[in-house]
């Protein structure tokens, strides 16, 4: 039977200690010859052999492609828990290149000399099962308490889980007997025999065993990949093709390992036969009408939510789906936590119009773009929907040295884009957190940490790509679609997904980055002096506030970060010291450093968000007493626990109110705060919020409809609801401040 498995080739090489450059050498070999695969026996008890998961690391280090495998690992030896961690350990170090095999022992008397216990093989198959459990639980990061399993060999007891691997990685089971091929069909991923211990007829007869014992269970026997330890071959590279050919296409077979360490076999079998093999396979399966076999498992297929048509995703568009690997890392942002149905991928401008095309097949199922995944204001993930997320658009390249244009992807990372900028002697004003994704932050505006004297982010924005709700893909800028141009700073998650922006970057040398700390216990008095000295400091000095909730005995505590655009000392501290004035300082540093320094602050690997945060936002001109008090109240009721004030006003508010979808350019300072109660929370921000002259889309989390007003004043949303009306009628585009189209408001 022909399981229609990708065919794969590997090398068993004898980890010799004798030599031990020998076993590092033909390693490197198997992948210069094109091998996929290099694995090693596993005899702990053995001095002749190095230990293998030593060399695996080694070789892992001394290779860049080739994946890496024990043939098969001696769990007896090996306690399950000890493996979980270093195989995912190894996995990560390798970027995702090793797989395991598992064996239940053998060699009793061996075992038992290093400290192991002597085994029936009826109870070896049972540790060995007890084992392959223990491994996935520790494997499977999703859950947050302890893995528990009580069993008769292998045992944990609240052992924490992880690290998480970086690919799923199989389990193979190396098997012979009725209840080792039974297990392989309940638990394993692969079976691995070595050929040369078969005898006729033993492939065919492994194979239904493993067949049956998978469908008891409810599993699609194609998901167990069928791998076999081959001989060193014959001379003649076609005579061996032949051979493993009918050895795939009759019994199943898609990985061929070949054992012996002669490199010249190494060398033929990688070259010359496994091509051949392929070729031959690939005829006879087109002949018969074979396609390769589906990459999912029934287990995977079995957590698909209804109402989405998974097989109707355009042909060459990565997905995550619910029961794949890469779900937990994709399914959440950084604060809010999701279980989207379907997390598509495109990584062209084509891609992305077909997403959006999928996604309108699907007018029921909630729709959100994202770039980044921090999702404060836009939704960003959502529950039973689709998520269109770019992080595959993340190239930043530079257009025009002279002119300081550069284009960058939505997905891209400020961290990222910070350090490329920085080895030109550039920067980009953009927020304050490295790991926010470059397409949230300037479709909205973008505060940073040098918007007094360089503006928005979206103030340095000279063009952009944009597939609108169509499908189709358009160039905009100040002279190309100038309207859409204009919405798509400040309000641009309503008009479109865009694929790239240009901007026009500032020279930025070194820069006085400040973190201080003040006692802030009168809160309202410290508050209402920053908000002055802000207001007349310089424009090269862009400075943001954080407090937080009062520790029993302790004075509250005002943290301030702030960027001065200059080099010199004597300026910097200048720039500093009246602010060094309003209240006593408990900790100060100041610093020479480079703004792509000061944005390394992030951890750019997978978003775990949980819940729903709550944030509110408003723009204010002035840090008035009843601001000021406002804020004090609501800190010492506990009912926020975070609470920022940024600076803007300077270069921001020289770009008229009208230039761009962001309005309130006049206002001097950008409040939010986060909370916990919504009721509380929300009973608190009132007081503020009557002082503010709007909102800033990015912090808002709120789903209020009053909310649209608030954003946007009554023309800037009129000329809003007129784009809307033209490039999305249909609201395709509403998971962020969706405005509503002009023709539904007054039809």
């Amino acid at each position: 039977m022909d399981y229609a498995h990708a065919l794969e080739f590997g090398a068993f090489i004898t980890p010799s200690a004798a030599k031990p450059d020998v076993p590092v050498a033909l390693a490197r070999l198997a992948e210069a010859a094109g091998l996929d695969l290099v694995t090693f026996q596993d005899h702990p008890y053995q001095p002749a052999f190095l230990d293998t998961w030593t060399l695996m690391t080694f070789v892992a280090a001394r290779t860049e492609r080739i994946r890496i495998a024990p043939n098969v690992l001696n769990v007896p030896l090996r306690p399950p828990a000890v493996i979980a961690r270093s195989a995912a350990s190894l996995d990560l170090l390798s970027e995702g290149r090793f797989d395991l095999a598992l064996g239940a022992g053998g060699f009793w008397d061996a075992i038992v000399a290093m400290g192991g216990t002597r085994l029936t093989p009826g109870q070896a198959v049972t540790a060995l099962e007890e084992a392959i459990d223990v491994i996935r639980l520790l494997w499977d990061t999703s859950q947050k308490r302890g893995a528990f399993s009580d069993g008769r060999y292998h045992r944990v007891t609240g052992a924490k889980r992880g690290p998480r691997a970086t690919h799923d990685i199989p389990i193979w089971i190396g098997a012979y007997k009725p209840r080792m091929l039974a297990l392989t069909g309940r638990k394993g991923d692969g079976w691995l025999p070595s050929l040369g211990y078969m005898k006729p007829g033993d492939l065919a007869r492994g194979n239904a065993a493993i067949d049956e014992a998978a469908d008891s269970v409810g599993r699609d026997p194609r998901e167990i990949r069928r791998l076999l330890n081959v001989g060193g071959g014959t001379p003649e590279p076609r005579a061996w093709a032949d051979q493993l050919a009918t050895l795939a296409l009759e019994d199943g077979i898609g990985t061929f390992i070949a054992t012996g360490d002669d490199p010249r076999v190494l060398q033929t079998f990688g070259e010359e036969v496994a091509p051949l093999v392929r070729e031959l396979v690939a005829r006879e399966r087109g002949a018969r009408g074979i396609s390769e076999a589906p990459l999912r498992s029934a287990a995977s297929l079995a957590r698909r939510r209804p109402g989405i048509a998974y097989d109707d995703v355009p042909a060459g568009l990565r997905v995550v789906e619910p029961g794949d690997f890469d779900y937990p890392d994709v399914s959440s942002t950084y604060l809010r936590g999701g279980s989207p149905a379907i997390v598509v991928q495109p990584d062209s401008p084509e891609q992305v119009a077909a997403a959006i095309a999928f996604a309108r097949r699907h007018p029921v199922a909630p729709l959100s773009i994202r770039s980044g995944g921090h999702g404060i204001s836009g939704r960003s993930t959502n529950d039973g929907g689709i998520v269109i997320d770019l992080r595959r658009l993340n190239s930043i390249e530079v257009l025009d040295h002279e002119r300081r244009l550069v284009r960058i992807g939505p997905g891209a990372r400020w961290m990222e884009v910070a350090a490329v900028l920085g080895e030109h002697g550039w920067a980009l004003s953009s927020g304050d957190y490295g790991g926010v994704g470059v397409g949230g932050l300037a479709t909205a505006g973008g505060i940073g940490w040098l918007a007094r004297e360089h503006g928005l982010t979206i103030d340095h924005v000279r063009g952009a790509q944009i597939v609108l709700a169509d499908g189709s893909i358009v160039r905009t800028d100040a002279e190309t679609r100038p309207e859409l141009f204009w919405a798509l700073r400040g309000a641009g998650a309503n008009v479109g997904v865009v694929t790239s922006f240009d901007f026009e970057v500032d020279e930025v040398g070194e820069v006085g980055w400040a973190q201080l700390a003040f006692d802030a216990s009168e809160t309202a008095e410290f508050l209402r002096g920053w908000g002055a000295a802000m207001e007349a400091a310089p424009r090269d000095l862009t400075a943001f506030l954080i407090l937080g909730g009062r520790r029993p005995g302790q004075p509250r505590i005002a943290q301030m970060l702030a960027m001065v655009d200059s080099a010199d000392p004597d300026r910097i501290i200048a720039r500093l010291q009246p602010f060094a004035d309003l209240a006593p300082l408990v900790q100060q540093s100041v610093q020479l450093t480079t703004y792509a320094q000061v944005m390394a602050n992030a951890d750019l690997g997978p978003q775990h968000g949980a819940g729903e945060p709550l944030a509110r936002s408003g723009l204010v001109d002035h840090i008035t007493p009843a601001i000021a008090e406002a804020a004090d109240r609501m800190l010492e009721a506990g009912d926020s626990y975070f609470f920022q004030i940024r600076s803007v006003g300077g270069a921001v508010a020289d770009v008229p109110e009208d230039a761009t979808a962001y309005a309130h350019r006049a206002a001097n300072f950008s409040i939010v705060a986060f909370g916990a109660d919504p009721e509380r929370f929300a009973a608190a921000w009132a007081a503020l919020a009557e002082h503010s002259r709007g909102l800033y889309l990015s912090f808002e989390s709120s789903l209020r409809p009053e909310r649209i007003e608030e954003a946007f004043p009554p023309a800037t949303l009129a000329r809003l609801r007129a784009i809307k009306a033209e490039v999305d009628p249909d609201s395709v585009f509403a998971d962020n401040f969706s405005v509503t189209p002009e023709s539904a408001v007054t039809g």
